[in-house]
């Protein structure tokens, strides 16, 4: 195995960790939506309106889990059903006043706690992770650099 595949497989574990690690501090008090529905909403709030299946393709899970997490942002009144236009036995869902206002709410209490985490590190540290932000952004979204510098253009 070269240098580079083992730095890259050690950067790739030492970054799942981290991100994992992360997450689990950065997550909000058990009262409050879980992450898995807020991406839902996001991804609704960012892309929709969208069929389920179209949602559940984009969110990675399957379409039994997407009909849960769509059931529960109905009832609370995060999202409202509207007839496919293209489709008369299909729906689409988009993201309420109230959904979205969730979404700002639980991204702004996020991005709070994820601030307090990084408050005591040191300049230099703070600037090397906003370095490598776009990089880990379009990990992130499953693009590479090639598809980057061509939706740039």
């Amino acid at each position: 195995m070269s240098t580079r595949q083992t730095d890259r497989t050690e950067v790739a574990a030492r970054l799942a960790g981290a991100v994992g690690r992360i997450n689990r501090r950065a997550r909000t008090d058990s009262a409050s939506l879980g992450y898995g529905i807020i991406s839902a909403l996001a991804t609704i709030q960012a892309h929709g309106p969208l069929r389920p299946g179209d949602l559940s393709r984009i969110e990675v899970v399957t379409k039994p889990t997407m009909t849960r997490i769509l059931t529960e942002l109905e009832q609370r009144g995060f999202i409202a059903r509207e007839a496919d236009p293209t489709d008369g036995r299909a729906f689409m869902v988009s993201a309420t006043d109230d959904g979205i206002a969730a979404v700002e709410e639980a991204r702004s209490r996020r991005t709070g706690l994820v601030a307090e985490l990084i408050e005591e590190l040191p300049a230099e540290d703070v600037a090397a992770i906003a370095q490598a932000l776009d990089a880990l952004e379009r990990v992130a979204q499953g693009r590479t650099a090639q598809e980057n510098a061509s939706s740039d253009r």
